[in-house]
Formats: C-alpha cells, sequence, structure tokens
C-alpha cells in the first residue's frame, strides 16, 4: 500500500450456528495500534467476516497482521498477512531556475534528492500564479523545461511532483520555487486620447482606461509629450500622469499660451519598451489679447478730420473680432469752442485697422483709445493724441461789390495781376467795425497803404490769417472795386469769353452725360448682381437637393424596363474569359454580335418598334451566352431541390430573364417578391420565453424552434442554450450557415460559445456598428485581448481594404487544450440606404470568404444586424454561385423561399432581391478574373495569343466585354455637373463626373460654386483614396487648390504636359507664393529624376491660419508624351507609383489623398489607379485582378482606361 492511503482486511470465521455462538469477541493481533473492527458481516449460519480499516497507513503500520477470535466455546487464531507501505517520493529541493522571458521560465527539476520511495516512473511540474487559485500541471520527460504561454511580470509558484508504480504513487508536491516572468513590451499605446477641456491657458485630455493586459508590466510609466510654437520656436515639453488607476483617467496641461495648437500624445514606457498613442493637435481656448503697440498708431490729420491707422496687438490670442476706439478732444487753440460735444466710440471689425474721423474742430487735440477684442472680450487699453490742423479764419460775407471788368480809362487783366499789402492789424484790434482808407499813404504794422493810380482799375481784398505750431492758414474776400472811367469795350475780349463760355459749355454738357450715364450703368450693375446673387442661391441650392437624394440612390434605379430593354448591358457583362482559380468556376461566353451597341435608347414615339427591337435583341443575347461550361464535380448524393411552380433558370437565359421580369417597371419581380409568405410561418416558443426576450435585438426577427442554435447548457442557469440564430442548408451542405443576429452587448459571450461549439471558422458580418446614428451591432470583438468568461479571444491580425476588412482572432477555451485560428470578413462597403450602388465589391467579398475559409470547419456564421435581409442577401448568392458553377442553372425564388422556412423574412425587402438577380447575373457573365502571382506570366502569354479562326485574342474579348458591363451615365446622374454654372468648368461635356462621387469644396471663395470636376475612387486597401480631375482650365486653377486642401490631398499625379493652346496652364509657382483666393501656395523644393520632377509644395489658407499648412508633394510624369497612347517607359511609370507610395507613407501615414490628373480625367489617371490598385493587391493578396480593379474604377467615371493597349 502507499502511505497515507486506508488499507482495508478482512477475516472469515467458522464456528458453530449462530445462535450457539454467543457473545464473540474479536482482536487483531498486531502490536503497533489498534485497528478497530469496521463491520461483521454474516455469511451463514456458521460463518461470517470481519473487515478492519488501517486509516491513513504509514511506515510504521507495516508489518504481519492476524486476526484472534475468543469465545465462551473458545478461541482461534487466523495466519498472518503482510502489510507492506510504501512512501510516494516528494523533492527535497525546490527546482531551479535557469532562464527568464516576459512569457516562459525554463527551470532545472532538481528531483534527484528525494524523501520516500522510488522508483520514480513520472515526472511532473505544477505553476501556479502566487496570488490566484489557478494552476496547471504538465508532464516532464527531461531534467529541464520550459514553461510557457505566461503573463508578463507576473509571480509564479512552480514545483516538482514524482510519482512512483502503483495507484496513489504520486507524491506531494516539492518544495516551491517563487520566480518572476519579465515585463513585456506594451501591447500598444494608449487609445481614444480626446480633449474634455480646453481653457486658454490649459487642456485637459482624456484616454481609454488601461489595465494589465496593455502595460504587460506592473512597472510603468505614463508620459504626457506636447510641443507647441512659442517666439517662433518649436517648445517640446512631457510631464508624468499619476492618474492611471482611474475609470476616467487625465491629465492637465497648463502654462500654454491662448489659442496655440499643441500637439499631445501619451507614452506608455515599462522597463523592455515603449508604445505611443496618436497624436492630437488640439488648439486653447482664446484669451483677451494684448494691448495695440503704440508705435504701430499713426494719424495722419486735417483741418476736420484724422485718418487713423494702427496694427494688431502682438500676441492675439485668438482671433481679432473687433477694435474699439473711444475719442475725445483734449484742448484746442480756439478758447471759445466748447468741447464737451467732442467725444465718441467707434467699433471696428478685426479685419479693419484703420478709421477716418471727420467733423472734428480744427486745431484741436484729440485723445485716442484702442483696444482689440476676442471672442473673450477686451484686452487693455492703449491711449495716443493728435491734434487737427488749424483752419483758416471764416470771412463774413459782402455784398454790392463792383465788377472786376469795369474800367474808366485803362483796360484790367486778370492774368498775373499785381498786388500788395497796404495795412496790417493784430486781431484784438478789430474788436468792433471801423472805417480804413485805401490809399491814405500811412504805414500800418509796417505796411506802406501807397496811393493809389489814377486810371487803374483795382479790387480790394481783406484777408484774415491763423498761425499755430509754425503753421500759417489764411482766407480772404474781396470787399471791394475801384474802377477807372467807363468807355467802350474792345470786341476782341468779348469774343474771347463767348467762346470760352461756349467751350465751357459744351464740356460741361458732357460731363453731364457721363454723370448721368455713369449712374445709369451703376444701377444696372447693381440690378444685375442682385439677379446673380439670386440664382447663385438658386444653384446653390438645386445642388444641395441633388447631394441630399443621391445618397438614397438605390441599385433598382439600374435597373430596366421594356421601353429600355438593353440599358442593362451598361452595368453587366455578356462576355467573360476562362479563368482558372481555387476559388472560383469557369464560365465562357461566346461574343456579343458587333451590331448590339453599348446602351440602347429605344425611340418614345414608336412604341411597336420598341417591342420588335426588344426581342430580337433579346433573343439574340440568349443565343449568344447559352455556351456555358462549367467545372467537374465529384456528384453529389442528394441534389439541390427546386421548385415546380418555379423552376430553375439556366445561367444562358438569366439576362433575358431578368429584362422581361423588370419590364413594366419591375412589375415580374414585385409579383414575384410578394408572392413569399411574410411573418411568422413556425413555432418560436423558446425565442418568446421570457428569459431569452431580452437576448432578441428586435421582437420580429427571433428563431425558430425546429431550426434554431441549441447552446450547451451552462450548468445551473436554465434556458442557457437560447441564442436567436438558425442553421440554413448550403448547397448540398446540411446546416451550412448559422444566420444570427448581430450580437448585444448581453449576448456576446453566447455569440463566442456558439462560435466555439459549432467550430465555425469564419465569421461574415454585412452591417456597421452604427448607421444613420442607430446602433446595429454591439462591438463583440477585441482590439488586443479580452476574456468573455471562459473564451480567451485575442487579436491577431487585421486587414483593412476599401470596401470590407479581414479581423484574425485566436481563440481559447478554459479546459480545452487548443487555440483555434477564427476570421472575421467584415462587408463596410453596404450603404445605410438600400443596397449597394454596383455588386462588383460584394461579389469580391464573397470570393474572399470562399478562398479562406477551410473546407472542413463548422458552419458559417452570418450576421447583419436582424440575421434577416443583409444576411439572407449573402448567403443566397453564395449558394447560387455554387449551383450555377455545378450546374448551370439557378434558383433564386425556390433558394429564398427555403430560406424563409428556416428563419423568418429572409430578404427583407424587393430591392435586395432584384440586387440578388443582378449579382448573381454579374458574376455569371464576368466570372472570376484573378491570376495567382505565380501564373501572371504565363496567362498574360495566353491572354495575347490570336485566335486564327476569329483573328482575335482572349485579353481583346475582355476588354470588349469590360466595354459592355461598364455603366452609362446617365444625365440625372450628373445632375450638377450639368447645371449652367458649372459648364464653364467642365472640360469635355462627355466626361463628366456622377453626383454620387463628387468632392464638394469646402473653402469658401466669394460667389465661387462648390463643384470641381472630379470623383473620388478607392485603391485596394483605402476607400476614396484618389481624386481623379482634369487637368486645371484657367478659370479652375483656384478651385483646384481648393479640392487638394479641403480633402487632405498630400499628393498630386500630373499625367500630360502643360499646353496654353489646350487652355492647359501651369497652376503652380516655380519659386515664391502663389495666392488663389484665401488659398496660399508656396515653393518649396524641385527635383528631376530621370522622367519624373518632384515638386514640393507648403498650402494653407490664410482666411483661417490656425489650421496650420500641409505638405504636397507633386509628380510630373514626362515621359508619357501627347502622341503616345502608353508611356515610353513601363520602368518609369512604375518607379512613378512606388514613389507616390513612399511619399504617402512616409509624410502622411498613408492616410492623405493623391490627386490625379491628365488632360481630361480619363484614360491615363485611370491608368494610374489601376497599376496602383493593382500593385498593392499583388503585395497583400499574392494575386493579380486586373479586370475587377478597372471595372471598379469605371464604376464611378466610365471613361477610366479608355484603351485597350
Amino acid at each position: 500500500m502507499q502511505a497515507e492511503e486506508d488499507p482495508c482486511a478482512s477475516q472469515q470465521v467458522w464456528g458453530k450456528e449462530e445462535r450457539d455462538l454467543g457473545h464473540i469477541d474479536l482482536h487483531i493481533g498486531i502490536y503497533v495500534r489498534d485497528a478497530p473492527l469496521k463491520d461483521i458481516k454474516v455469511s451463514n449460519d456458521r460463518r461470517f467476516v470481519a473487515f478492519f480499516n488501517v486509516v491513513n497507513a504509514t511506515k510504521r503500520d507495516a508489518g504481519n497482521y492476524r486476526c484472534m477470535i475468543r469465545t465462551e466455546g473458545g478461541a482461534g487464531v487466523s495466519s498472518y498477512a503482510e502489510l507492506i507501505v510504501k512512501e510516494p517520493p516528494v523533492p527535497i529541493a525546490p527546482p531551479q531556475l535557469s532562464s527568464v522571458g516576459a512569457t516562459y521560465l525554463w527551470i532545472q527539476l532538481n528531483a534527484n534528492s528525494i524523501n520516500g520511495d522510488g522508483p520514480i516512473i513520472e515526472r511532473e511540474v505544477e505553476y501556479r500564479t502566487s496570488s490566484g487559485s489557478w494552476y496547471d500541471r504538465q508532464p516532464v520527460d527531461s531534467t529541464s523545461y520550459k514553461i510557457g504561454h505566461l503573463d508578463p511580470d507576473t509571480e509564479y509558484e512552480i514545483s516538482v511532483l514524482l510519482t512512483r508504480p502503483g495507484e496513489g504513487g504520486t507524491g506531494s508536491p516539492g518544495p516551491a520555487l517563487k520566480t518572476r516572468t519579465k515585463c513585456a513590451d506594451p501591447m500598444r499605446g494608449p487609445r481614444k486620447l480626446e480633449v474634455v477641456e480646453i481653457k486658454s491657458r490649459q487642456i485637459t485630455i482624456r484616454w481609454e482606461p488601461f489595465g494589465y493586459n496593455v502595460t504587460r508590466c506592473h512597472r510603468y510609466n505614463l508620459t504626457v509629450h506636447y510641443r507647441y510654437q512659442a517666439g517662433g520656436q518649436e517648445q517640446v515639453r512631457e510631464e508624468v500622469s499619476w492618474d492611471t488607476e482611474s475609470s476616467h483617467p487625465q491629465h492637465t496641461i497648463t502654462n500654454l499660451s491662448p489659442y496655440t495648437n499643441v500637439s499631445v500624445k501619451l507614452v506608455l514606457m515599462n522597463p523592455e519598451g515603449r508604445k505611443e498613442s496618436q497624436e492630437l493637435v488640439v488648439q486653447t481656448d482664446e484669451d483677451v489679447p494684448s494691448a495695440v503697440p503704440l508705435e504701430s498708431i499713426q494719424g495722419s490729420t486735417f483741418e476736420e478730420k484724422i485718418f487713423l491707422q494702427w496694427r494688431e496687438p502682438v500676441q492675439t490670442y485668438g482671433v481679432i473680432t473687433l477694435y474699439e476706439i473711444t475719442y475725445k478732444a483734449v484742448s484746442s487753440f480756439d478758447p471759445e469752442i466748447d468741447l464737451s460735444n467732442q467725444s465718441g466710440r467707434v467699433l471696428k471689425l478685426g479685419n479693419e485697422t484703420h478709421y477716418l474721423f471727420f467733423g472734428l474742430y480744427p486745431g484741436t487735440t484729440y485723445s485716442f483709445t484702442i483696444r482689440a477684442s476676442t471672442a473673450k472680450g477686451f484686452g487693455p487699453p492703449i491711449t495716443n493724441q493728435f491734434t487737427t490742423k488749424i483752419s483758416a479764419p471764416s470771412m463774413p460775407p459782402y455784398e454790392l461789390e463792383t465788377p472786376l471788368n469795369q474800367t474808366d480809362s485803362t483796360n484790367a487783366s486778370l492774368l498775373n495781376s499785381q498786388y500788395y499789402f497796404a495795412a496790417e492789424f493784430p486781431a484784438n484790434s478789430l474788436q468792433a467795425a471801423q472805417p480804413f482808407t485805401i490809399g491814405d499813404n500811412r504805414t500800418y504794422s509796417g505796411f506802406w497803404n501807397t496811393p493809389l493810380l489814377p486810371h487803374k482799375s483795382y479790387s480790394i481784398y481783406f484777408q484774415a490769417a491763423s498761425r499755430a505750431n509754425g503753421e500759417t492758414k489764411i482766407d480772404c474776400v474781396r470787399v471791394a472795386t475801384k474802377g477807372a472811367a467807363t468807355r467802350k469795350p474792345d470786341p476782341e475780349p468779348e469774343k474771347e469769353t463767348d467762346h470760352t463760355v461756349k467751350i465751357a459749355g459744351v464740356i460741361a454738357g458732357i460731363l453731364l452725360f457721363v454723370i448721368i450715364f455713369l449712374g445709369v450703368v451703376l444701377v444696372m450693375k447693381k440690378r444685375k448682381l442682385a439677379k446673380k446673387r439670386k440664382e447663385t442661391l438658386s444653384s446653390t441650392r438645386q445642388e444641395m437637393t441633388v447631394m441630399v437624394n443621391s445618397m438614397d440612390k438605390s441599385y433598382t434605379e439600374q435597373g430596366t424596363n421594356c421601353d429600355e430593354a438593353f440599358s442593362f448591358m451598361d452595368t453587366h457583362n455578356l462576355n467573360g474569359r476562362s479563368v482558372s482559380s481555387p476559388s472560383s468556376f469557369t464560365m465562357k461566353t461566346n461574343t456579343l454580335s458587333t451590331t448590339v451597341p453599348n446602351s440602347y435608347y429605344p425611340d418614345p414615339f414608336v412604341p411597336t418598334a420598341i417591342l420588335d427591337e426588344t426581342h430580337t435583341m433579346a433573343s439574340e443575347t440568349s443565343s449568344s451566352v447559352q455556351s456555358h461550361t462549367y467545372k467537374k464535380r465529384d456528384p453529389v448524393d442528394v441534389p439541390y431541390q427546386t421548385g415546380q411552380l418555379h423552376p430553375a433558370i439556366r445561367v444562358a437565359d438569366l439576362l433575358q430573364h431578368i429584362t422581361q421580369m423588370k419590364c413594366a417597371e419591375g412589375y415580374g419581380f414585385k409579383e414575384e417578391y410578394e408572392s413569399f409568405f411574410e411573418g411568422q410561418s413556425a413555432p418560436w416558443d423558446s425565442a418568446k420565453k421570457d428569459e431569452n426576450r431580452m437576448k432578441n435585438r428586435y421582437g420580429n426577427i427571433i428563431a425558430y424552434d425546429h431550426s434554431r442554435v441549441r447552446l450547451q447548457p451552462i450548468e445551473g442557469e436554465t434556458n442557457s442554450d437560447y441564442i436567436n440564430g438558425n442553421y440554413i442548408d448550403g448547397y448540398h451542405r446540411p446546416n451550412h450557415y448559422i444566420a444570427t443576429q448581430g450580437p448585444m452587448q448581453e449576448t456576446i459571450y453566447d455569440f463566442w460559445r456558439m462560435v466555439w461549439h459549432e467550430n465555425t471558422a469564419s465569421i461574415v458580418m454585412v452591417t456597421n456598428l452604427v448607421e444613420v446614428g442607430r446602433v446595429k451591432c454591439c462591438k463583440y470583438w477585441p482590439d488586443d485581448t479580452e476574456i468573455y468568461k471562459d473564451i480567451k479571444v485575442t487579436l491577431i491580425e487585421t486587414e483593412l481594404l476599401a470596401e470590407y476588412v479581414i479581423r484574425t482572432f485566436a481563440v481559447e477555451k478554459r479546459g480545452a487544450h487548443e487555440i483555434r485560428e477564427i476570421r472575421q470578413f467584415h462587408f463596410t462597403g453596404w450603404p445605410d440606404h438600400g443596397v449597394p450602388y454596383h455588386a462588383t465589391g460584394l461579389l469580391g467579398f464573397v470570393r474572399q470568404v470562399k478562398s479562406k475559409s477551410p473546407p472542413n470547419a463548422g458552419p458559417l456564421v452570418v450576421h447583419c444586424s436582424a440575421g434577416a435581409g443583409r444576411t439572407g442577401c449573402f448567403i443566397v448568392i453564395d449558394i447560387m454561385l455554387d449551383m450555377a458553377e455545378r450546374e448551370g442553372v439557378v434558383d433564386i425564388y425556390n433558394c429564398v423561399r427555403e430560406l424563409r422556412s428556416r428563419r423568418v423574412n429572409m430578404v427583407q425587402t424587393e430591392e435586395q432581391y432584384v440586387f440578388i438577380h443582378d449579382a448573381i447575373l454579374e458574376a455569371c457573365l464576368c466570372g472570376d478574373t484573378s491570376i495567382p502571382a505565380s501564373q501572371v506570366r504565363s496567362v498574360y502569354y495566353e491572354m495575347n495569343k490570336l485566335d486564327p479562326q476569329t483573328n482575335s485574342s482572349q485579353i481583346k474579348e475582355e476588354f470588349r466585354t469590360l466595354n459592355m458591363v461598364t455603366p452609362t451615365l446617365r444625365v440625372e446622374d450628373c445632375s450638377i455637373a450639368l447645371l449652367p454654372r458649372n459648364h464653364e468648368k467642365n472640360r469635355c461635356m462627355d466626361v463628366l463626373p456622377p453626383d454620387r462621387c463628387l468632392p464638394f469644396l469646402i473653402t469658401i471663395d466669394g460667389e465661387s460654386s462648390n463643384y470641381i470636376n472630379a470623383a473620388l475612387m478607392d485603391s485596394y486597401k483605402q476607400p476614396s483614396a484618389f481624386i481623379v480631375t482634369q487637368h486645371p482650365l484657367p478659370n479652375t486653377v483656384k478651385d483646384f487648390w481648393r479640392l487638394v486642401l479641403d480633402y487632405h490631398c498630400t499628393s498630386i499625379v500630373m499625367l500630360n504636359d502643360v499646353d496654353p493652346a489646350q487652355l492647359c496652364p501651369q497652376y503652380w509657382p516655380e519659386n515664391g507664393v502663389h495666392r488663389h483666393g484665401p488659398i496660399q501656395v508656396e515653393f518649396v523644393s524641385a527635383d528631376l529624376e530621370e522622367d519624373i520632377i518632384s515638386r514640393i509644395f507648403r498650402i494653407y489658407n490664410a482666411a483661417r491660419p490656425q489650421d496650420g499648412y500641409r505638405m504636397v508633394q507633386q509628380f510630373q510624369f514626362l515621359g508619357w508624351p501627347m502622341y503616345r497612347d502608353t508611356p515610353v517607359s513601363k520602368r518609369s511609370f512604375l518607379k512613378q507609383i512606388r514613389q507616390v507610395e513612399k511619399w504617402q507613407e512616409e509624410y502622411n501615414g498613408g492616410e492623405g489623398r493623391t490627386v490625379v490628373h491628365c488632360l481630361n480625367g480619363g484614360g491615363r489617371s485611370g491608368t494610374f489607379c489601376a497599376i496602383s490598385i493593382v500593385c498593392e493587391m499583388l503585395r497583400h493578396q499574392r494575386a493579380v485582378d486586373v479586370f475587377h480593379a478597372v471595372k471598379t474604377l469605371r464604376n464611378n467615371k466610365p471613361n477610366m482606361v479608355d484603351l485597350l493597349v
């Protein structure tokens, strides 16, 4: 026996009949300790069995045991039974530590010296955290062992257990080794850095609280790093934040300057590394400004006016909104002037630093006090004084003057007439009127009043003078004339005078006409400007209306009807090439007859011709696509069931079927969709239980009982097996999908329980977390690591693409010794309203899910918000693609009906039902054009081979297919570009951007509209990464730079030459600064390398200096002459793409947009964007899909990549 066990011995006794035994006294004959009887069991009348136990046996209990029995009739002794007790082995010393890491410990078992008995047949290491009850035990087959998957900076207790042969041979754990793992580099930097309070000289920031899972060390520092401009130099500061344990950590930065941009980031540091948060740029609040500089106050003085000028304060501490100027008269040279009414207050706008004060008194000193104001109030005042100029004295009027030309004996000449001063009097001597005789031959104040000469005509003037501050002002008035004797005047002067009067009259008449004409022109101009403003306001409202309406444009608007039989060909293909891909099926179609146009617009006045043409063309189309071939697959046991009333449709007939269904405004689809059963069609008692009501996001979209997913029940929790999800059969794969609602906060754990229990490897999410301000789904995944009770989910990788995101998680469950890799495919391109404008993106998403989902995994979990509409669309499209591949038919109607039998209201709207048909048609006609990177060379060679019978090649046919499926823009699609006010902004009226992808300009520039001929385009990974536009016209250069600034563009790609003859001006400065309205473009540097000129500019909005500037690099490609269809050097063109990508990544972390332009914003620009997308695709997906890249671009702008070469 092993020590501490309870061995049990038994003894049989024979004797007389039981009734004759009398009193029985049994004793065990050992001398160590008593072993009391455990039980006596009578076997028959003459035999019974006695049991006894040795409790917690030790080595002292080892020995020979026998049983003695005494009765009245005698005594008996049994034979000996030997009890052997072995001590389980226990190490004497703790294990030794060899090396330490953040997540592992190397130990030496140190188990050679033991207490107890051998031999040792097994060694185990038991380790646990010192502060918790959790532990783990691992077998060891060597003298050293690495314990992995440990938590950083955590103390562990490690013991060794030894086992000898036999049951219970494992000894107790030996002495424990206590040790601590190292710290690990922080998982990430702090997140969600935001401002909670902004003041003039301080800001308070807050961030998302984090714990050990982020710091991965119990010893860490959180430092606030911030920088700002002060005195023309950058100041860099850092402070340690001590608020790291609260649920709402925050930190206040003080001693800042008002109205200053402060760049703030948090740095998390521990002994092993550091991680930074994203930098947050905050502007401190405004404060009252400093005083206006005294030396800047300048006054230009006049007699009754002062023109005052000043500069803004040195420290504005915000945007100067007002200047207040108060003034008052202080003193005057005229003591009789009443100065009490000479004061006032004037307010001027912040952009005006001058004012003309008029109505002042001459020769008066005025005090001016100026103070500036921001939104926070007025700053300190500053005062300066200025004195108006003195004026000449005011002379009284004199009447009854004798005309100057009256003479008595001589002629009077007005030219160069001589004058002299006869007298001067002090002002105080003329207090009253007194006579004065001209020519009295007396002297007055040094002036001789000489006698008058006879036969002379005189004019007599009275003059008054004012003098002050070295300045003299004079006024005079003619008070009398002294004429000679009158005689007959000469006729000649009269003629001259008359002639002069006539000329003066003519001139006056001309001047009067000019004045009247200018007045009329000004009135007409004013009315014209008012009318123009009214038209501008009307156009702007129309633009805004179109913008709002275009947001709700649905996919069904592209549908055709009987009056537009083949406009559907504008968005879908009738021709595809053979492709080979492990995740796709092969389809081949014959080419469409060359007589079929890209778009077909029947004459609305000839309805008979419409019907004839429609039937003819539909027939031709049917015959042209009927020779599809498919890959052979292994036969399946059970065929996919199709309905009898709605039989499956051949892929070759799908286009004709959809065209017919869209006749009469889509009545066929409407009738078909309304035939589906709406609402509940099976019991859902479990979902209606009170305990489960809170687990349903919507009360009318819940799980049927017969198909619901049943979770493993949790012990002690009733109804814990319910989740709002249903099994859906795939194509020949029972329960291939689980359609479920978007998890709520209360059901996140249930969701991960389902994923683990069903062995799911892929999750498909077809909703955004929030749409139109409403929460559609709870964020059920972590940003790093999260533990949902007994399930641990760790984010391993995130792959961001333009229309979807792929996240990879490592999922562990307590007690299960495995780590599963689970991918989430999150489609982000579904609009808030309706359905996607084109199915191209969703079809690429479906192919990605197919290619990356393991074939032997559990059900594919698909969810949107309710788990019905978009979820149903995805599942139906996936099933129908499989059916089309294997059978050459599709059965959308019965597939939807089957889905609705498993879960309520799958495919929720008619619009979604039509979209499924259009998506399947596009997939069947275009096929999968992706080429693995390893096969690009060989496939490209095959595609360029000419077929001697058709004199065509595969690549030509693919380009022809691309042209056929490219949508043709309708007039209503480009309504904003076609507004009359925008006509002059379009280089070509046949190359216009659709309303839905217009980048509306934001920066205000007078009366200019917010339109520019440009379109937003997705790259492979980033939505709206490109803005494709035409070369700026002379009248749109300002708009071009507004576009660059408003949409955070950091690169400009120029693919054409400057050519004034084609209205392609040079729109950038070679040096200095160019001003385009409020936007200023400053040249920084230029560099020429082979065929590429790189120029760097600094651009900023002078009206908003607080926004700072942006660095923009222009890449002008010289290797594509106008006469060539392709660049001279492919290598140079690829080099330009690499340079653009490098600049984008280095300058703005890849977040900035790229403006691409050629002459008209079409073929060359599309080529650049397409090659950029393909290069990005090649790096991340190791595959090339030129067709998909170009079609994605053409969905927004049909002229992208317009030539086959």
